[in-house]
């Protein structure tokens, strides 16, 4: 199945809102605590029982207390190393989410957010570097490529024809 997240690149900062709807309005919900946490794991497919945490960074969203109406929570991690692509294999799946927690004494309310990883291998230094390549065929016809590496992913370029 294919599922929409938001992207994110390693170094930068993973931030949102948490957003907290009472059931119902009049009522109070007492907790422990609010907490938001990113964290990144290994799930192993084949067995369910010890996922690999890698990543774990956490930030308090509320103190102990009590709401009595809903409520939106800003977060933010900043400086996070997201060292590892997000990707899913056959009996291994590597993911970062979100996750924002409410403690409360009889258990505990938690709702994930995955969201994708993607390292870039070099940043573009915004430099008009360009590559040149030129391709002959035993004197008859030669073709020269040029574009520019820092801007494009995909090859474009000018092409020119010399009949010797």
């Amino acid at each position: 199945t294919k599922e929409k997240l938001l992207l994110y690149f390693d170094g930068e900062a993973v931030a949102g809102k948490a957003r907290i709807d009472l059931k119902s309005p009049g009522r109070k919900l007492e907790h422990s605590g609010i907490k938001a946490e990113l964290v990144g794991r290994i799930d192993y497919l084949y067995d369910k029982t010890k996922p690999f945490e890698f990543l774990y960074h956490v930030k308090e969203l509320a103190a102990p207390g009590a709401l009595n109406r809903s409520c939106v929570f800003d977060f933010e991690f900043v400086n996070v190393e997201k060292q590892q692509e997000t990707y899913t294999v056959l009996n291994v799946r590597l993911r970062y989410f979100v996750r924002v927690v409410i403690a409360r004494r009889l258990g505990n309310i938690a709702r994930e957010q995955d969201i994708a990883v993607h390292t870039l291998s070099a940043y573009p230094d915004g430099s008009s570097s360009s590559v040149r390549m030129e391709i002959g065929i035993e004197d008859c016809l030669h073709i020269d490529f040029e574009y520019n590496k820092a801007r494009h992913a995909r090859h474009t370029g000018r092409g020119h024809y010399i009949a010797l």
